[in-house]
């Protein structure tokens, strides 16, 4: 059974249908691509993925149990999450951010143990992130940030992986590096979940391409059947076809 399944996902937030019976999976060993219109849904569904959020209808569920069975501390452990928005109101720093994705493996009070702190330096040499790790986050640029809650992610040990729009405000180094990490933890066993703009980035590594649709999951299939000409211009209301000019750039590490 898939680790992580949305089951006729319903959502109504006021008079709109956000989601209309969405179902999907992700399964230990693939990274799947999220994509649609702004306000198509994909952070609704994550969100609900996550136990987060409640849907009207249908149900999200973890190892055959409905997501919202499982105590935090145990979901926690099965489950990371990097939401869209991740302004810190508090003077923290990096590292004690990622720290914080240790929480689900330590008790009320409990001191950080050798494997918590080889977690912790291991998800920041990750994200190539350890050199400003102690640092305010304050004081850290849109990009940084967006590593070092990345690698918050990471420390927590969860198998299953959701990140919603992953490579916001990095530098084009840094989210190929992002891309090849998160294919590489996919190919390790992960199930891996991204939401994201950038079909060009994630696509070509992607196992799988599920398109959100005024509701409903129009498509869901490998990249190249899922990203067909059609199925771009029915979600996006765009034309796509091969490039014969400079753009679009292929860019390798």
């Amino acid at each position: 059974m898939s680790d992580l399944v949305a089951n006729m996902v319903s959502v109504q937030l006021g008079t709109r249908t956000v989601l209309h019976g969405v179902s999907m999976t992700v399964a230990p060993g693939e990274l799947v691509l999220l994509a649609g219109r702004n306000g198509a849904g994909k952070s609704t569904l994550l969100r609900c993925l996550i136990g987060a959020f409640e849907p009207n209808a249908g149900s999200a569920q973890l190892h055959g149990k409905p997501i919202l069975s499982w105590p935090a501390r145990e979901r926690a452990r099965e489950v990371a999450f990097v939401p869209q928005d991740t302004d810190v109101p508090f003077d923290f720093t990096g590292r004690e951010l990622v720290t914080m994705g240790r929480h689900p493996h330590r008790g009320r009070g409990e001191a950080m143990r050798p494997e918590d702190i080889a977690a912790v330096n291991r998800a920041l040499d990750l994200l190539d992130a350890a050199a400003f790790a102690d640092r305010s986050v304050t004081t850290l640029s849109g990009g940084e940030q967006r590593r070092i809650a990345v690698a918050r992610s990471l420390a927590t040990d969860a198998r299953l992986l959701l990140l919603d729009e992953p490579t916001s405000n990095l530098d084009l180094e840094h989210a190929l590096q992002l891309v090849k990490l998160l294919r590489g933890l996919a190919d390790e066993g992960h199930g891996v979940l991204v939401a994201s703009h950038d079909l060009n980035l994630f696509a070509p590594h992607s196992d799988r391409v599920v398109l959100l649709h005024e509701g409903r999951a129009l498509v869901d299939a490998p990249p190249q059947e899922a990203l067909a000409a059609e199925h771009i211009e029915t979600v996006f209301g765009v034309q796509s076809r091969t490039p014969k000019q400079f753009f679009p750039r292929e860019f390798t590490l």
